[in-house]
Formats: C-alpha cells, structure tokens, sequence
C-alpha cells in the first residue's frame, strides 16, 4: 500500500483504541456479554477520559486513560469485586506496509497467595480475550 493507506489505515486503528466508546465494537469482553452495562466519563478520549462496566458475565472495573501519545495509549484498569488493579497499553508500531498493534497488561498481584497463584495462569485466561480482541479490531479496521 502507498503512504496515504497506511496513514489511513493508521489513523483507523488509532480512533478506535484512543475513543473508549468504540472499545464496546471490537472487545471480546462486550461481544461475550452483550447485556454488559457501560457507562462513560463525559470526555471519552484523551488523559482522564474513562469507562465502566457492570456484568455478570465478565465482572465490574473501570478503565481510564492515563497517558496518551503519537501512536500509544496507556490506562489504569480497577478490578473491585478482585481486589486488583492493573496498567495496559495499546501501542501501534509500523511493521513495514503493516501496522502492528501491540497490546499489553501488567499488575501487581501482592501478597495474597491466592492471587498469586491466579496470576501464574492470567495468560491462558485473558491471553485468548486479547488476540480475538486484536482479531475484531484488525476485521472493523480493515472494512
């Protein structure tokens, strides 16, 4: 592709992960539990903008953006019902004609032996929720 489609193709992906609004069109979470209740600050985008949820499905948290820049997002994710909290990333990277969206989640899970242990396997559990969140999103971009 020429250089405008990957500055099209970019700016696709990027209104899709800077708008916490749109998050609902290509999360796995959202696809699984279509009654999930959301609720938004009143900006959407840019530090400070947020979102939540109420399922019982997927559990209650709350996301909100923390930092933004060129080509990166980064946000706070609360869990209360877990007891936990967690930062995640979505950053895009140009990979030749390609974007890449890279994205990331990290936390500390304490002392609690019990969270502890849950994090030795939150690879296999939210892992899977990640790539078909990555898959819907690449689908919706590329239409």
């Amino acid at each position: 592709p020429d250089a405008a489609a990957r500055i099209d193709r970019f700016n696709a992906i990027l209104a899709e992960v800077a708008d916490l609004r749109a998050w609902k069109n290509w999360g796995a979470w959202q696809e699984r539990d279509p009654q999930m209740k959301l609720s938004y600050a009143e900006k959407t985008t840019g530090v400070g903008a947020w979102s939540s949820w109420e399922s019982a499905k997927e559990g209650n948290g709350k996301m909100t953006i923390t930092e933004v820049a060129p080509a990166k997002i980064t946000y706070h994710l609360e869990f209360p019902d877990m007891g936990t909290q967690s930062t995640g990333s979505v950053e895009l990277v140009a990979s030749g004609a390609a974007q890449q969206v890279i994205w990331l989640d990290q936390g500390d899970l304490g002392m609690n032996p019990l969270n502890r242990w849950f994090g030795l396997f939150i690879d296999k559990l939210i892992g899977p929720d990640f790539e078909r969140g990555l898959a819907n999103l690449k689908r919706r971009v590329e239409k």
